[in-house]
């Protein structure tokens, strides 16, 4: 591949890297104009950081705050380079700011025909997740809000009082609709009881 002019392949390169968290694939720094010898010569000198085989990071773009997510979506590739793995369940409660926890695991939703082995500290759930169920962040997917909180009760992943806190911060934030919520719930088989307990059913259970 012929290289271009050092500007317009730092260009380019810049630019997928920051809306990536600063990482890239040697796939992508081919297409900008890098060859493995570049990619070499500029870990050498510091300024492209090696973090796994064929992935990169450009050192002098800011860590972000979802770096272990960027990671595993750039972990989750493909053979075509398009990322497989969402954050999801209560790892994508944490993103959207409705719960305080601190998991210990980092949950992803990839499809059913994933094969790779998840790291460790990582948990794999398989569906199909429609597009509306998913939103991108810089360098990462995440599932809505409420795709989010309908997974996490159908998996009882945190104590149902933290549940309810979620579901009355994403009520409150306007990052749901109850009545959206309630569907939602309802349509994947959520026990009346629970529904209560959240308060959602208590208009419709008079």
């Amino acid at each position: 591949m012929e290289y271009r002019s050092n500007q317009q392949a730092e260009l380019e390169l810049r630019g997928v890297a920051e809306a990536q968290g600063g990482y890239f694939t040697s796939r992508e720094a081919a297409t900008a104009g890098y060859g493995y010898s570049h990619l070499t010569y500029h870990v050498g000198t510091g300024r492209f950081e090696r973090v796994a085989h064929g992935t990169y990071r450009l050192s002098s773009v800011p860590v972000s705050p979802h770096d272990d997510l960027i990671r595993l979506s750039l972990w989750s590739r493909d053979s075509q380079d398009r990322p497989q793995a969402v954050a999801s369940h209560v790892s994508a409660l944490t993103v959207h700011g409705l719960t305080l926890l601190l998991p210990e695991t980092t949950h992803l939703t990839v499809p059913a025909g994933f094969r790779k082995k998840p790291p460790t500290g990582c948990v794999l759930h398989r569906d199909e997740l429609a597009r509306a169920d998913v939103e991108p962040r810089e360098g990462f997917s995440v599932t809505t809000p409420l795709r989010a909180l309908v997974d996490v009760a159908l998996s009882l992943d945190v104590p149902q009082d933290e549940l309810a806190r979620a579901v009355n911060s994403a009520l409150e934030r306007g990052l749901v609709t109850r009545t959206a919520l309630l569907k939602a719930l309802q349509r994947v088989g959520v026990p009346t009881a629970l529904l209560r307990r959240l308060r959602i059913a208590r208009r419709t259970t008079r």
